[in-house]
């Protein structure tokens, strides 16, 4: 008894004792009287080129490539396995090699069911279309082609993953799409000189129109720029005043992190050179006092074999110069131990002060940054700010400066009249005369026509029309020759009080 599993592209199919038909698994205990089998549900392509005929006779070759594979349902890996895991003569696929799955790719017999199936199905559409059916629903027939084929692929349980329809080509002996290639070219061609030609014209019918245009759009385009190029200004010193501040920070970031990482390596390299220091000095004396004692115990020999007299003497002389190199040789150590000691004490004092010194800049910097902040939350925001700094730069005085440069040397026209109902004697003894204070806007109206048409024509040159001036035709009596015109004397009070025109409320000219 054996434990089988497939792989992720792999079903098991198990036969033999307790299955009536076939078994499809994925995982399964086989005894020795079963038999199990690999089958690949892995889609293969299948690249054809058809030969087809339309409905008109028209011969061509159609590339197209299919992907088709075992269908992932239980009902169509079960005819799979049932119609074409095995071989045509009736042998098994993988007898040979127990662990093999089968893959339709290997087996000539499956290719040439599918390929006589698209063959077959393909053929069938073709003959029923035409010719531009085929160009124009390119979409509709590869749907029916894949109908189709999926039709008769259904009985053997593959599936057909993607079809692809590459572009019709003309068989051997055949020009057909070469002369329709041609055709829509040269159409194309023509239609482009037409079409460049109407082009021209418009474009030149419609160049004069935009000239005008143009020149109306560019002031209008300056004035906006001149406003949009103010207030960017002001966005991009708020936004140089925020980036300012951030680098700032980040600066400060950055040098306390190398002032501290430098530190850190110079502390470590002073003690590792104290170390080393160290060791030198006491395997010098190690050496110092190894060479003494061999010369002590060569002088000891020959003093031993000269008199034991001479014995003391020597060992004693030896000893104390051992002792004396020794006191030499600590002095040095203590010196060198000194010294390094007091080049880590100056490095640390350098290190502190040159901390010391860039901390009090980086604070320099983040209180003229907070106090820059502190007057734009006094100020109501930047804008504030900028307005205290304008005035404190006197940039309003040298605008209103540099705004009378501009406009010096101007001698301007000035006309003022006066319509006050008050002014003149001669207007009042007239008003009262009438004694109707309800015409009072209109004869303020007609009072402010005359000396505005003059200060028109003497400005600009402009003259009124001459029936803004012409008095309406009189009836037989005298008067108004229709209801609501103003009769003789109204119109002799009026001309008396247009007399006045060109002078102003207290009888002076404008």
């Amino acid at each position: 008894m054996w434990y089988h599993i497939s792989n992720a592209n792999e079903y098991l199919v198990v036969t033999g004792a307790n299955i009536d038909d076939v078994r499809i698994v994925k995982k399964a205990f086989v005894y020795p009287w079963q038999r199990v089998a690999r089958i690949s549900v892995s889609p293969f392509d299948f690249s054809l080129n058809l030969q087809a005929m339309t409905i008109e006779k028209l011969q061509f070759a159609l590339p197209a490539v299919f992907t088709i594979g075992p269908d992932n349902k239980p009902d169509a890996l079960k005819k799979y396995a049932l119609l074409l895991s095995g071989n045509p003569d009736g042998t098994s696929s993988n007898s040979s090699k127990p662990g093999t799955a089968i893959v339709p790719t290997q087996r000539s017999h499956v290719q040439d069911i599918v390929k006589g199936i698209i063959e077959g199905e393909t053929r069938v559409i073709v003959s029923s279309m035409t010719m531009e059916e085929i160009f124009k629903e390119r979409q509709v027939f590869k749907q029916k082609v894949i109908e189709n084929v999926q039709k008769e692929l259904d009985q053997f349980g593959l599936c057909i993953y993607n079809a692809n329809v590459k572009e019709l080509q003309d068989t051997p002996g055949s020009e057909y799409f070469a002369f329709l290639s041609r055709k829509a070219h040269e159409g194309a061609s023509n239609q482009a000189r037409i079409d460049v030609a109407e082009a021209r014209m418009r474009g030149e019918i419609g160049e004069a129109g935009k000239r005008g245009h143009t020149k109306q759009e560019i002031s209008k385009i300056e004035a906006e720029t001149a406003v949009l190029e103010t207030k960017r200004k002001a966005d991009k010193a708020q936004a140089d005043a925020e980036l300012t501040n951030r680098q700032t920070e980040l600066d400060m970031g950055i040098r306390m992190a190398q002032i501290k990482a430098q530190r850190a390596s110079e502390a470590r390299d002073a003690e590792l050179q104290r170390d080393v220091e160290t060791k030198k000095a006491a395997t010098e004396l190690e050496r110092l006092r190894a060479k003494d004692l061999v010369r002590a115990q060569i002088a000891k020999e020959t003093a031993e074999r000269e008199a034991d007299a001479n014995f003391y003497r020597d060992s004693k002389k030896a000893d104390a110069r051992a002792y004396a190199e020794k006191q030499d040789a600590d002095a040095q150590l203590f010196k060198q131990q000194r010294q390094i000691q007091a080049n880590v004490e100056r490095q640390t004092k350098e290190a502190d002060a040159t901390y010391h010194a860039r901390m009090r800049e980086a604070e320099a910097t983040q209180a003229q940054a907070q106090a820059y902040k502190a007057l734009a939350d006094s100020f109501g925001g930047p804008q504030g700010l900028l307005t205290y700094m304008m005035i404190k730069e006197n940039t309003y005085e040298k605008l209103a400066l540099a705004n009378a440069k501009a406009i010096q040397g101007l001698q301007p026209k000035i006309t003022v009249w006066n319509t006050d109902g008050g002014g003149g004697a001669g207007a009042g003894a007239g008003a009262g005369a009438v004694g109707a204070e309800g015409i009072m806007p209109i004869k303020n109206i007609m009072q402010s026509l005359p000396p505005l048409l003059s200060t028109i024509h003497d400005q600009t040159g402009i003259a009124p029309p001459a029936w803004m001036v012409k008095m309406p035709d009189r009836g037989p009596d005298g008067g108004a020759s229709v209801n609501g015109h103003a009769n003789q004397n109204e119109k002799r009070m009026m001309l008396k009080d247009g007399a006045g025109t060109g002078k102003d409320g207290n009888g002076t000219k404008a």
